[in-house]
Formats: C-alpha cells, sequence, structure tokens
C-alpha cells in the first residue's frame, strides 16, 4: 500500500485514539484512503499495552493495521515510556531487511501520534491458539529458524561494523521494557519480593522448595539475569513467543517487537523453544490427548534446537569476515554459548509464565484436578534447562527430558 501523507499540521500533539478519530486519521494525516471511502474500523487488540486498530475499505477490501501506544500502560494505567512504539517501527523496518518474508511491512510512523501504520496480516492466525487447537505446522522449524539465525546473527558485532553496532545499541535502549522482563522473568519467581506471583493450590509447598529456597537454581539464574542485563549482543525481540507469532499454511508473521533491545542472541531462541512445550503439556492432560500432534510438537522442539545450530554455523561461516572471529575454536566457543544460553532462557520463560502473573492460555485449559501435575511437569522442565544447559547439545536431548517427566509422573491420558 502507497501511503501520501498530508495536511501535516494536523495530529501534531499527541492523543489516544479510538474507532472514530482512527478513519480521520488514515484519510486527513495518512493519505491512505480517499474521503468518500466506505471505511470500516475495528478495535483488535487483545494485549496489556499497546491499542490495534483494523482499517479496511469495504469497496476495495484494502487494509491496514495502526498501531498506537499511550503514555499510560493498558492494562493497568500505570506509566510506560511512550517511545516503545518508535522502537517497535525502527526494528520491523531493520528486520524486513534482514527477513522480509517474516514480518509484516512498515507503511508509516508517526512520531507526534505515536502511530505505527502497518501491513494488515489478517491472513495468518495467532499460533498460540492454533496450537491450541492441535493443528501442525510441516514447515514451522524451518520458517521460525531462518528467522531467528538472520536477525540474531545479523545484528550483532560478529557481522555489523563497529561503529554502525554501536549505534543501533544506543537507538534501541529500552529501559523500561527491559525492567519488565529483569523482574517478571529473572527475579519474582524466584522470591516474590512483590507478592505478585499466583499459585496455583496445591502447589505452594513445591514452588517454595523447588524455586524460593532452590540455592544453586538462584545462581544459575543469576547468571542467566546477568547476562540478559549486560550482553549487549544481537538486537532481539525480547518477547518472542507464540502469541507473537501469526502463522498458516504458507508462513508465518512475527510481530509485536516493543520489547525490543540488544541483548543476548539466545534469548529470542529460548523463548521460542519455552512456548512450544505450553501447547504439549496442556496435550498430555487433556482428556482428547493427540498423540500425532504430541509427535509433532516434540520433534519440532528438537528441530529447532537443531536447525537453529546448523543455520548459524552455516551463516557464520558465509557473513563472518573479522579474521579472529572465523578461528575455529572461537566460533565453537560464542556458537555454543548461544545455544547454552538459548536452553537456560527457555527455562526461565517455562518458570514465570507457570508462578508469575502473567500466563499463559494453555494452563487456564488444563483441567483443575490435573493443573497442579501439569504445573510440576513444566517447573521440573525450566529447572533441568537452566541447571544443564552446558550440557544440552542437540535437540534430541531437549526431548529425552521430556520423555523422562513423562514417566517420573505418570502421566495419565484419559
Amino acid at each position: 500500500m502507497r501511503l501520501v501523507p498530508k495536511n501535516l499540521a494536523a495530529y501534531q500533539e499527541h492523543f489516544l485514539m479510538d474507532t472514530r478519530t482512527v478513519k480521520q486519521y488514515v484519510v486527513e494525516r495518512l493519505g491512505a484512503f480517499s474521503s468518500d471511502a466506505p471505511l470500516t474500523v475495528t478495535e483488535i487488540g487483545d494485549g496489556n499495552i499497546n491499542y490495534i486498530f483494523r482499517v479496511m475499505d469495504q469497496a476495495t477490501q484494502e487494509s491496514l493495521i495502526i498501531k498506537q501506544a499511550d503514555v499510560l500502560l493498558r492494562s493497568s494505567g500505570r506509566p510506560l515510556d511512550i517511545d516503545r512504539n518508535r522502537i517497535e517501527a525502527e526494528i520491523l523496518r531493520l528486520q524486513n531487511d534482514l527477513a522480509p518474508q517474516f514480518v509484516p511491512k512498515v507503511y508509516h510512523y508517526d512520531q507526534k501520534m505515536y502511530a505505527l501504520t502497518m501491513e494488515d496480516i489478517s491472513d495468518y492466525q495467532n499460533m498460540r491458539y492454533e496450537l491450541i487447537k492441535k493443528k501442525t505446522f510441516p514447515d514451522f522449524s524451518e520458517e521460525i529458524t531462518e528467522y531467528l539465525v538472520r536477525t540474531v546473527l545479523f545484528t550483532s558485532d560478529l557481522v555489523l561494523a563497529r561503529k554502525m553496532k554501536k549505534l543501533r545499541v544506543k537507538e534501541f535502549i529500552n529501559p523500561e521494557m527491559c525492567d519488565i522482563s529483569e523482574d517478571l522473568v529473572f527475579t519474582e519467581p524466584y522470591n516474590d519480593y512483590k507478592q505478585q506471583n499466583i499459585l496455583t493450590p496445591g502447589n505452594e509447598r513445591f514452588v517454595t522448595e523447588n524455586l524460593y529456597e532452590n540455592e544453586p537454581l538462584h545462581v544459575e539464574v543469576a547468571l542467566l539475569r546477568n547476562r540478559f542485563m549486560n550482553n549487549a549482543q544481537s538486537l532481539i525481540h525480547g518477547d518472542l513467543h507464540t502469541g507473537s507469532i501469526f502463522i498458516n499454511p504458507t508462513g508465518l508473521k512475527v510481530i509485536d517487537p516493543e520489547f525490543a533491545f540488544y541483548g543476548p542472541a539466545g534469548y529470542d531462541i529460548g523463548n521460542v523453544l519455552a512456548h512450544l512445550y505450553f501447547p504439549m503439556v496442556k496435550n498430555l492432560f487433556d482428556p482428547t490427548f493427540d498423540a500425532s500432534f504430541h509427535r509433532w510438537i516434540k520433534q519440532t522442539i528438537g528441530a529447532v534446537y537443531d536447525q537453529v545450530q546448523e543455520k548459524l554455523a552455516r551463516y557464520y561461516n558465509e557473513a563472518v569476515t573479522v579474521s579472529l572471529y572465523r578461528n575455529p575454536t572461537f566460533k565453537k566457543t560464542i556458537l555454543r554459548e548461544m545455544m547454552s544460553d538459548a536452553a537456560g532462557y527457555a527455562g526461565t520463560e517455562i518458570i514465570r509464565r507457570v508462578v508469575g502473573d502473567s500466563k499463559v492460555k494453555e494452563l487456564s485449559l488444563i483441567p483443575c484436578k490435573q493443573k497442579v501435575e501439569a504445573e510440576r511437569v513444566l517447573l521440573k522442565l525450566g529447572i533441568q534447562l537452566i541447571i544443564n544447559r552446558a550440557h544440552i547439545t542437540n535437540g534430541s536431548q531437549l526431548i529425552d527430558a521430556i520423555d523422562e517427566l513423562e514417566e517420573q509422573f505418570a502421566l495419565l491420558r484419559l
């Protein structure tokens, strides 16, 4: 879609738009549609942070998405840095250069209104809900690993010129969104210092013994937290779960990079892995257990790990030119660290979604009488991934860990 911005004197001060003012905005400010176009505007956002509108011309069926940030967090009303929307626009533009088939096109970013105008991807479905329905996507591991490797490797200074990398670190500094992750992912699940964790009745003692009083685990989480805060390695999405992936049989689109910043390359990889475990465990405890879906998702977890590792090594050889970095031992060491981080961050993401106050839909769908056991399966998996991360070298080990826990908890498939 080609926009012809006009009426530049209008919309010079931010205000929160609604369906009526969005309709005026796309005509008067963006020039996206004619003034007599039969437009429908629908508010489609279901997140906690921003406001999202779909605009469609009923005559031509042309459509676009407006995503606007406000100075207050949508869910709680607390103040939040509005610059997050600028960061999202810039990272989507950058990723359109690196992996254009996997992100929506950006048409316009309005620095006054903090409004991002982009491609409508309504032909794609939210992957979280598709997996809850036990749908399988044979090409998913191939596609998501292509996105992951291209975005984390080609934004690092293994490939980028040093000055460009430093300028990007500065451009994408995102302290408020990082602060959310530093608390919700790496702090509160292990001490509940804000008293915001939400525990399923019956699991209080299990959580206390395995999370709150587990000193060896605390050491490993502290190391991962420190790397998250200080290892400005790659430009990462920062919140890459299956709810941020829209998918159909032809491909996928990754959206919502508002948590983006320069952090450890393994973080996005680990988040993708983590959110494949939730529908897998939900299916295990489902009265209508689907054996073929279980096989596919276990294989996919292993394939994502293995394909990331293989593609990192291959693209490294093609793109890295610094002679010191091309040393085989250095290459092996740095890629091994990325994959170790990925396993560890998969563990921290699983744990925080089980005990923290930002839950995943899958857990709410597990029958109450089995939810305690299901959460224990996930917590044990998360702890193993963190503790054993340096010893995980291939995807089959991730699959073996799932099989072991199935046996340990003697899961009953009704």
